[in-house]
C-alpha cells in the first residue's frame, strides 16, 4: 500500500547548524504516531519541513505516493491538516465556530471565502462529531481553550486530509481538559467510517502520559537524529526515553498508559 507520508535521508541546515540528519520516517495506512523529545531535538523543524515552510537541504518526503519538489504543494498541502496553538491568534476573535470550521476548506485562517450552504452543514456535521455542535455560533472569543482545540480539529478536518498532526495540543489545558481531550483523540483515532475515513494521527509531544492506546508507533528525536522508530512496544524503553531526554528515566505502563520517573543519582 501507499504510504501516507514517507520521509528519506532528510537534512536540514541552516547557517553552520545542522537542524535534522537523515530523519528516516514512513507512515502507512492505519498507523497513528507519537514524536517524542525535548525542546530543541528538532520536532517543530520536522513539522514545518513537512508542510512546506522549511525547505531541506537534502533528501526528500513524499505525502500519498507524491513527492515534494515534484507536485504542486498547494494542492498537496491540503492532505496534512495541521492544529496547533499558534493558529490561536490568526483567528479573529468575532468569528464563530462553524465559520473556522469552514475556512478549513479553503486552508484560510480569517475566513472570507463565499461559502456554500453545503459547506456549512458539512461544518456542522464536523462540529458535531467533536461535540460542539451547540457551540456553532459561539465567537472565537468566548471559547474555552478545550473547546478550541476542537473547533481546531474540526477546521483541519474540513479539507479531508490523509495525514493530521497534533502539534502540542494539550499545552494550556487544565489537568481535566486535558484528559477529556486526550479521550477525544483516542475516539477520534479509534473512529471506523467509510464515509470519512479517519487519517493517519501524529501527535507531537513531550509528555508520554498522553500516548492514548490508538497510538500505534513512536518516532524518538534528540538533537535533530532519530533515536528509534517504530511500534510503541519496541521503541517505549526506559533506555530510549533515557537518551532522548537527557537524564536517567524509568518508563511504567499503568492500564494502557505510560508515565515516567526521573531515576535517582
Amino acid at each position: 500500500m501507499t504510504p501516507v507520508l514517507e520521509v528519506t535521508q532528510l537534512r536540514v541546515v541552516r547557517g553552520k547548524t545542522e537542524i535534522l540528519r537523515n530523519v528516516q520516517w514512513r507512515v502507512a495506512p492505519g498507523e497513528h504516531w507519537a514524536i517524542l523529545g525535548a525542546n530543541g531535538s528538532g520536532k517543530t523543524s520536522l513539522l514545518k519541513a513537512l508542510t512546506g515552510f522549511l525547505a531541506p537541504t537534502e533528501g526528500e518526503f513524499s505525502v500519498l505516493g507524491q513527492r515534494y519538489g515534484a507536485s504542486d504543494w498547494r494542492d498537496l498541502r491540503l492532505q496534512i491538516g495541521v492544529v496547533t496553538s499558534a493558529f490561536a491568534a490568526s483567528i479573529p476573535l468575532s468569528e464563530t465556530a462553524l465559520d473556522t470550521v469552514v475556512s478549513g476548506k479553503f486552508a484560510q485562517l480569517d475566513l472570507w471565502h463565499r461559502v456554500t450552504a453545503g459547506q456549512r452543514v458539512e461544518a456542522m456535521k464536523l462540529l458535531r462529531s467533536v461535540g460542539l455542535a451547540a457551540l456553532a455560533q459561539r465567537e472565537w472569543a468566548y471559547l474555552s481553550q478545550g473547546e478550541r482545540q476542537r473547533v481546531l480539529i474540526a477546521r483541519a478536518l474540513m479539507a479531508r486530509p490523509r495525514l493530521l498532526i497534533l502539534d502540542e495540543p494539550c499545552a494550556g489545558l487544565d489537568p481535566v481538559a486535558r484528559e477529556h481531550f486526550l479521550q477525544f483523540v483516542n475516539r477520534l483515532a479509534s473512529r471506523r467510517s467509510r464515509t470519512a475515513p479517519t487519517p493517519a494521527l501524529v501527535l507531537v509531544t513531550h509528555h508520554v502520559d498522553e500516548l492514548m492506546p490508538a497510538f500505534t508507533h513512536a518516532l524518538l528525536l534528540r538533537r535533530g537524529r532519530v533515536v528509534a522508530a517504530g511500534p510503541r512496544a519496541q521503541v517505549l524503553t526506559s533506555a530510549n526515553l533515557s537518551a532522548i531526554f537527557g537524564a536517567p528515566l524509568r518508563l511504567r505502563k499503568a492500564g494502557t498508559r505510560y508515565r515516567l520517573e526521573l531515576v535517582p543519582r
